[in-house]
C-alpha cells in the first residue's frame, strides 16, 4: 500500500489562510503566514485522526475485515485486512483446549508501537507459523498471560539434607 501524501491538503489550508487573511490589515496578513508556516504537524494529526475515525468506522460496518490507519514516516497508510477463512473445527478444538478461546466473544482494539527489528522479527515468526502477525501477537499475550509455577524450593526427590560424619 502506498502511503498518501498529506502535502496538498496542507498547502491547501495554507493559501486558504492567507488569502483569508488578505483582507486584513499588514498585521492580520503577518500572523496568518506565521500560522501559515507552523500549522502542518496540527493538520497532518486531525486529518489521520479523522482517518482513523472512518477506518473504526468501516471496521464496525464490515463483517469481519478490518481498516486500519498506520503511519509511513509523517504520511497515512490505508490498510485493508479482509475477513479471515473461518478455520476448520478441529483447529477451533485445539485453541479451546488451550485455553485461548475462553472470553466472551468482543474485541479490543489497541495501537500498539514496536521498534521496527521487533516488528519485523514477530512478522517473521508469524509468518513460519503460519498465521497473521494480529493472531501471533494475541497468542503471545496469552500465552503471557498463564500463570506461572510457583518458584522451587530447592527441596525435592533429589535433594538430600543434613549432615554427616566422617
Amino acid at each position: 500500500m502506498a502511503s498518501m501524501d498529506l502535502s496538498e491538503y496542507v498547502d491547501a489550508l495554507r493559501r486558504s489562510l492567507t488569502t483569508a487573511a488578505a483582507a486584513g490589515t499588514e498585521q492580520t496578513q503577518e500572523t496568518a503566514r506565521l500560522l501559515g508556516d507552523t500549522i502542518e504537524p496540527a493538520v497532518r494529526l486531525a486529518v489521520t485522526d479523522a482517518l482513523s475515525a472512518m477506518a473504526a468506522e468501516i471496521t464496525a460496518a464490515w463483517d469481519g475485515g478490518l481498516v486500519d490507519i498506520r503511519l509511513r514516516g509523517r504520511d497515512p497508510e490505508v490498510v485493508i485486512v479482509p475477513a479471515p477463512d473461518p478455520e476448520p473445527a478441529d483447529q477451533a478444538d485445539d485453541r479451546a483446549a488451550e485455553g485461548e478461546a475462553d472470553d466472551d466473544g468482543s474485541m479490543a482494539r489497541i495501537s500498539l508501537r514496536l521498534p521496527e527489528s521487533v516488528k519485523s522479527r514477530a512478522e517473521a515468526a508469524a509468518a513460519a507459523a503460519g498465521v497473521s502477525l494480529n493472531a501471533w501477537l494475541v497468542r503471545a499475550v496469552v500465552a503471557g498471560l498463564r500463570p506461572t509455577d510457583p518458584p522451587r524450593s530447592g527441596r525435592g526427590p533429589r535433594r538430600y539434607s543434613g549432615f554427616a560424619r566422617s
